[in-house]
């Protein structure tokens, strides 16, 4: 009987983590037999193991119980067992630090790669070799997790609602995006449903935006170099510039401060809101929330008024055995499955490495076909993560976005984050307060 759990916790800031790591080093479980870690599957697994995730809508509607059906008939004896963490990027940190993170779990991204070892068990290379994004949760030779899937980022839209509007062309400038956006305003639907409440998603409109709008994937890594960083004339004011005018102009959801993400995907399948700057991962969740496939469409987000943009190619998760499993074979068996034998890449919208030509749906063929420039990411480095913890900074989880977007003043703002930024590379702690 598989079991699941939700959780939804106050908010801790990354520190945490690296606080509890003097009580972690030294003190972890003996290593894996070798033939786990080198390939050699034993002829039956068995057990139970726990996977931490922060899809929820995939344990609710039954997907997850699916694949594990799949799995069993190879493994009988075994069992998977499911908890969905609603704010994962933050819940995760906490669970890690009382080494409460299951069995098989998704990698933090703000944990620096030298910390690794101590949470996470190597992978096998057989299972890692010929992946892309390699530098990534990788550290000492031994890669720790696999990638879930490939994303790129770019404006989700119903075409229903365009036609609404009487919008005949995607906006493919900013200008034109933002004549979009008045057009579906006096038409009754809501512009952009931007997820202000659930915060998660502002993401999209601060680090990840400035760093490909620049064609530069290093952007976020250069700031360790620079004592003031955000700047209204540079990419970071260019790029949350973008959001204050949406809010300004009333061209998203009224209610700002409650979390709709699920709401949004319902609104977004009926055409009552237009569109939402998502990954492509998003567009099989709002078709599963009743919109015709055909009424979808995917298009690059046209941050600026020149008539060519830069698109990210993103790693979605990826996926890894926590050091302090009980049953590391298990784990490992189960991520190979999950990973390289079930459909989730392909029927959830990601961009499936194995299977190039397929890119498994008609939206990502008509992103494509605006022709942007597809910018690979590169793995932040461990100096970045140091300084944006020790500023606590909330780069992976939208916070501090919504504090830029709100704030009355924006280079008031900026300035605020400068100081915390510039303390953090003198190697002061940042302040908890303004």
């Amino acid at each position: 009987m598989k079991r699941t759990h939700y959780r939804n916790r106050t908010l801790i800031i990354p520190l945490l983590l690296a606080l509890a790591l003097s009580g972690c080093r030294g003190q972890v479980n003996g290593p894996v037999p070798t033939a786990a870690l080198e390939g050699t599957v034993k002829p039956k697994h068995s057990g139970t193991i726990v996977m931490l995730t922060n899809r929820i809508d995939l344990i609710e509607n039954g997907t997850m119980d699916g694949y594990v059906q799949q799995f069993e008939q190879l493994y009988p004896e075994a069992d998977i067992e499911f908890e969905g963490l609603s704010d994962y990027a933050s819940d995760i940190l906490v669970r890690l630090s009382t080494r409460d993170a299951g069995d098989v779990l998704l990698l933090p991204v703000n944990l620096p790669s030298y910390e690794l070892e101590d949470f996470f068990e190597p992978l096998p290379s057989s299972l890692t070799a010929g992946e892309s994004f390699q530098s990534f949760v990788s550290y000492g030779g031994h890669k720790y997790g696999m990638v879930t899937g490939n994303i790129t980022e770019g404006i989700i839209y119903n075409k229903k609602a365009f036609e609404k509007a009487g919008i005949t062309k995607v906006p493919q400038t900013l200008d034109e995006f933002y004549k979009a956006c008045s057009k579906l305003k006096k038409a009754g639907i809501i512009p952009l449903y931007m997820n202000y409440g659930a915060v998660w998603p502002l993401r999209e409109w601060g680090d990840n935006l400035a760093n490909y709008m620049t064609g530069n994937p290093n952007y976020l890594n250069d700031m360790v170099n620079k004592n003031e960083p955000w700047q209204l004339s540079n990419e970071w004011g260019e790029a949350i510039s973008v959001p204050r005018t949406l809010v300004a102009k009333g061209y998203v959801e009224e209610n700002l401060f409650s979390d709709n993400w699920e709401i949004s995907k319902t609104k977004l399948a009926k055409g009552e809101a237009a569109m939402a700057l998502l990954g492509n991962w998003a567009i099989r969740q709002i078709v599963d929330a009743g919109a015709n496939s055909e009424d979808i469409g995917f298009f690059p987000f046209p941050y600026d008024n020149g008539m060519t943009h830069y698109a990210p190619l993103n790693p979605d998760w990826f996926i890894g055995v926590s050091k302090f499993s009980k049953n590391k074979e298990l784990a490992v068996a189960w991520i190979d499955f999950f990973v390289n034998k079930t459909s989730y890449k392909k029927e959830w919208g990601f961009y499936d490495e194995n299977n190039p030509d397929d890119p498994g749906m008609p939206q990502y063929n008509e992103f494509l076909s605006y022709k942007p420039k597809m910018l690979e990411a590169t793995v932040q480095n461990d100096r970045f993560i140091e300084l944006a913890n020790r500023a606590k900074l909330s780069f992976w989880s939208g916070e501090y976005i919504q504090e830029l977007i709100a704030a009355p003043d924006l280079q008031k703002a900026f300035d605020e984050l400068n100081a915390k930024w510039a303390e953090a590379r003198a190697g002061v702690p940042a302040s908890a307060t303004p």
